[in-house]
């Protein structure tokens, strides 16, 4: 599948251009002829003999970038001056900053905010420590932790390379949320280490949010957290992906008019986010669902290729005791939810499916099976991606479910809190909205975030869990 150009590949080349007509028309067919689709154009500096111009430029990947260089340089007439990587200059010197929120402009503010004023608040939570929540940060900070062991589709890249990553999703949460999230990235692989790390800087933080680290390591050290700490601990990666997953699936449900108990499902992926999916759509009452990992279908009793995890979920899934590899598990089923890899399943096993497949290929940046095929064959086709309809994307979850976890003064997530989020996801869209290409809202729909906000915290305050 040949990738279209993006925004994250978008160049600004400064080019000297020979001053007379047709050239400026010149560069703009070698753009195109190259692939690259022209962006904004400013003129900077126009002379007799020369125009100086930035030209943006949205390519592919890097190599699509030089290219594109290279042939404006074969320009006669044009001249590159400078090529600027406007994503790498969106990150120059970090994205995101500490701003008090109360001036010091003399030295009675200074007394109130810290000595002496400051110490007349230490003894109030020292007195009352529940009170840290309404005299500090705390109430509305999360703490972003890494140990950059499984980054986008990285992998393992260590944390200093992970840190781009938690710097934008702390400014999703503030953006999106109003939520002060803080990036801290681990330089230790280690489990206990990591357990003990985060249990003893979590005084500061209202919740933690896991985020980029391995399985099966995610799966316990999200466990032994909650167990250890009394503000919630979420791991996106699993319970974001499952959530948003969840709400795409009943939107399905309501546009197809079938029940969600009725679905056969398939998962292909049986790390963090494909357990996760499995175990919170058996929770939401899909009776049916068939998880696969590299070696093909999970089933009670295989013993290659298994962990404690994948024997939990082996037996709360696959009721038929199917067994063979993911072309088998496809046979007649209704739902396949792609989170494991590129090219994983072909047009023929989406011609073995049911009568209305649905599809959410959301492997990325490249899918399990190319969007241009399976929207052919399927009824529903989601992914993972931006520039296809339906984009299945953890940002429909996250600050939302934080946002009502920290008005709650939640102590963990559990069940309940995940399920409300994903019905708050999906019934943002009414029923005379639903299409094949709309199943799920954009996350720039910021009534989703507060809905998701609501619903979480009243199941917060239901189910016991809340402070407030």
């Amino acid at each position: 599948m040949k990738r279209s150009t993006s925004p994250s590949y978008s160049i600004t080349v400064q080019l000297s251009i020979e001053n007379r007509i047709g050239m400026f028309a010149k560069i703009a067919t070698t753009i195109s002829k190259a692939g690259g689709d022209l962006g904004p154009v400013a003129i900077l500096r126009i002379s007799k003999s020369n125009v100086i111009r930035d030209v943006t430029i949205y390519a592919r990947d890097e190599e699509h970038e030089n290219k594109i260089i290279k042939a404006l340089n074969s320009i006669k007439g044009v001249n590159v001056l400078s090529v600027m990587d406007r994503t790498l200059s969106a990150h120059k010197g970090g994205k995101i900053e500490i701003v008090n929120k109360v001036p010091i402009k003399d030295c009675i503010d200074l007394s109130r905010v810290y000595t002496p004023g400051v110490a007349r608040v230490c003894m109030e939570i020292y007195k009352k420590k529940d009170d840290v929540y309404t005299y500090t940060i705390k109430g509305n900070a999360v703490a972003i932790i890494t140990d950059g062991t499984a980054v986008l589709g990285l992998g393992d890249i260590g944390p200093e390379a992970a840190m781009p990553v938690m710097e934008g999703k702390a400014m999703i949460f503030k953006e999106f949320a109003g939520i002060n999230a803080f990036p801290i990235a681990l330089n230790t692989k280690d489990t206990e280490e990591i357990i003990a790390t985060v249990k003893n800087i979590a005084t500061a933080f209202g919740g933690i949010n896991l985020e980029d680290i391995s399985a099966p390591r995610c799966f316990e050290i999200e466990e032994r957290l909650q167990e250890n700490l009394d503000i919630p601990v979420f791991h996106d990666d699993q319970h974001g992906t499952a959530v948003v997953i969840l709400a795409a699936m009943i939107n399905v449900s309501r546009l197809l008019k079938k029940e969600i108990s009725e679905f056969k499902t398939v998962i292909a992926g049986a790390g963090a986010a494909g357990i996760a999916t499995a175990m919170i759509l058996t929770e939401a009452g899909v009776k049916d669902v068939v998880l696969c990992d590299t070696i093909g279908i999970i089933y009670e009793g295989r013993r290659k290729n298994m962990n404690p995890y994948k024997e939990k979920i082996a037996g709360t899934t696959n009721p038929r005791k199917i067994k063979g590899t993911i072309a088998n598990a496809l046979m007649g089923a209704d739902l396949f939810i792609g989170l494991a890899r590129p090219n994983l399943i072909k047009a023929e096993d989406v011609k073995k499916m049911s009568q209305n497949p649905v599809i959410f290929a959301l492997s990325n940046p490249d899918p399990e099976i190319s969007p241009e095929i399976a929207l052919k064959l399927a009824r529903v086709v989601a992914t993972g991606r931006s520039d296809y309809p339906n984009q299945i994307n953890n940002m429909l979850c996250y600050p939302g479910i934080f946002r009502g976890l920290l008005d709650a003064g939640a102590s963990r997530v559990n069940t309940e809190i995940k399920l409300a989020a994903a019905k708050a996801i999906a019934y943002s869209i009414r029923d005379e909205q639903l299409s094949e290409d709309f199943i799920i809202p954009s996350v720039f729909q910021r009534k989703v975030i507060a809905s998701v906000a609501h619903e979480v915290a009243k199941i917060a305050r239901e189910t016991g869990v809340a402070r407030k």
